[in-house]
């Protein structure tokens, strides 16, 4: 097994977007510097939606513009031409764009068809190649709907397909209410695999049911090398009644370097900066890494 993984930090956005406490922008950016600080280099911050749809995500603008000081890539979602014209008023350089596998989920999450919602993004596509900017592609669903229930493997394909034709650079498998196994995840990226580049496919996982890691292994021997996590486990899925959210950083860094794999990531600064912002957000890590070394923290404190 390769031992290169190149890890996308997406607590900023996909975790605190997800979180009832909304985090203001200040405490946002301290957050941004401290993952980067704990080696985390490719981190998405933002996201240039609707206040109204995700108040967690306003004024985006200025944290992107907070963080540009920092040696870091750094990735915001947008969701159609207005918002692309927004982030890139505030310097963004990589984006990302969002679809579904699941026409349940399309319809609930942004009232269109998944077929309407990859026609949106041409558009985008179109003036960030223009722009010179990156363009990464999001899908949701792939191993399960809360409205649809299972989604086929093909159904993720054709969405997969389309938005590498379209010209995103990298395409982010996701497990949005956490219902994958490890053999549905190896099958998903292998049928994926056949109508794009392995190399350029992310594993997106939620630990909804304590199987994200045994997943992300799974899809490890298949030859995925790009893992999206988020710090302290943060997020999950309004959609999805008890999802805990992403898989841990922590979680997933103490998995590599126990394989041998080279992070890069500190994971005593990566703690920090997870204790940091549960406190803002006023509960505890779901990461059994992080409250696993919180334990031990306070043990080595009180003798």
């Amino acid at each position: 097994m390769s031992d290169t993984v190149r890890i996308v930090e997406v607590g900023p956005r996909d975790g605190l977007q997800n979180e009832k406490t909304a985090i203001s922008v200040a405490d946002r950016i301290a957050f941004i510097e401290a993952l980067v600080g704990a080696g985390l280099d490719t981190v998405e911050v933002g996201a240039f939606v609707s206040p109204k749809a995700i108040p967690q995500m306003v004024n985006s603008d200025q944290v992107l513009r907070g963080v540009s000081h920092l040696a870091g890539e750094f990735h915001v979602l947008v969701p159609n031409e207005k918002g692309f014209a927004a982030a890139r008023q505030a310097g963004a350089r990589v984006i990302a764009v969002f679809a579904s596998a699941s026409e349940g989920f399309s319809r609930a999450n942004i009232n269109c068809s998944v077929a309407e919602s990859i026609a949106r993004f041409g558009p985008v596509l179109s003036r960030a190649k223009a722009d010179g900017v990156r363009v990464r592609g999001y899908i949701s669903c792939v191993l399960g709907c809360p409205f649809d229930g299972e989604v086929k493997p093909q159904a993720v394909v054709d969405v997969a397909k389309a938005l590498w034709d379209l010209g995103c650079y990298e395409v982010s498998l996701g497990d949005t209410i956490g219902v994958g196994t490890p053999l549905k995840a190896r099958h998903l990226l292998r049928a994926v695999a056949g109508a794009m580049p392995m190399a350029h496919l992310a594993m997106h996982f939620h630990d909804t049911y304590g199987q994200a890691l045994a997943n992300l292994y799974a899809g490890m021997e298949e030859g995925a090398r790009v893992i999206d996590c988020a710090a302290g486990g943060l997020g999950g899925c309004p959609y999805a009644p008890g999802a805990t959210g992403n898989v841990a950083t922590e979680d997933v860094v103490y998995m590599l370097e126990g394989m041998g794999i080279d992070t890069g990531v500190d994971i005593a600064k990566l703690l920090v900066a997870t204790n940091a912002v549960s406190r803002l957000i006023g509960r505890p890590p779901v990461s059994r890494v992080a409250a696993a070394l919180n334990a031990k923290k306070r043990i080595v404190s009180s003798e």
